[in-house]
């Protein structure tokens, strides 16, 4: 265990494997979604992360030709532990779900979350647009893939500037309908499976 948190324990590392968990990232994506990490921080965390064989460099090939970091396997492997310390973490009285977040934190904070009883008979491809990134998502046996790309034919769409806004329905108990009306969240299909959706994430009860 503790050579695990020396591996990926640092201050911002979890925050970057979030972030990758779903492909690869430019520096200036990563930046983006952890806005209060500085250049030089992230910089040596990648290096870090890369000489001890949790990510990779690589070039796209033409026409972007843009440099990119991805999680080895054994990288992407880390989601599960992640995520049992996400829903061991979201039981303490001090979490809000109000706070800002990325979208891939959105993504991977519903993988950790989603409980497969309420979620059972639903296969179903649900998009989402947060900012300027797209998901696609597939809901099916109780269990939630997500690729960062534009989904295929999906059967609801959400779009939000921020994901908060989606947090916010899901995790807080806002009203779709609220968010709407407030121009903070579109919805786009089916209205059915967007009012279940919205209830397949409940959060445990905190402690006392």
């Amino acid at each position: 265990m503790a050579f695990a948190l020396e591996l990926v324990g640092e201050r911002w590392v979890p925050l970057i494997l979030r972030e990758l968990m779903f492909g690869p990232r430019r520096f200036s994506e990563l930046r983006r979604g952890l806005p209060a990490i500085s250049a030089n921080v992230l910089t040596q965390r990648l290096e870090s992360l890369e000489s001890n064989g949790i990510l990779v460099r690589r070039r796209l090939p033409p026409p972007a030709s843009v440099q990119v970091y991805e999680l080895t396997p054994w990288g992407y492997e880390s989601e599960d532990a992640l995520a049992s310390l996400g829903r061991w973490a979201v039981r303490s009285p001090l979490h809000d779900p109000r706070l800002p977040l990325s979208g891939a934190s959105l993504m991977m904070s519903f993988r950790t979350m989603i409980d497969p009883a309420r979620a059972a008979g639903i296969d179903a491809a649900i998009g989402f647009q947060i900012g300027p990134d797209p998901f696609s998502t597939h809901l099916c046996d109780g269990r939630m893939a997500v690729a960062r790309a534009e989904a295929t034919d999906p059967a609801l769409v959400m779009r939000s500037e921020e994901a908060r806004n989606i947090a916010a329905v899901v995790y807080a108990g806002e009203p779709l309908t609220k968010l709407e009306q407030a121009g903070l969240l579109q919805v786009e299909g089916n209205r059915a499976l967007a009012e279940r959706f919205v209830t397949l994430f409940p959060l445990p009860p905190k402690v006392v």
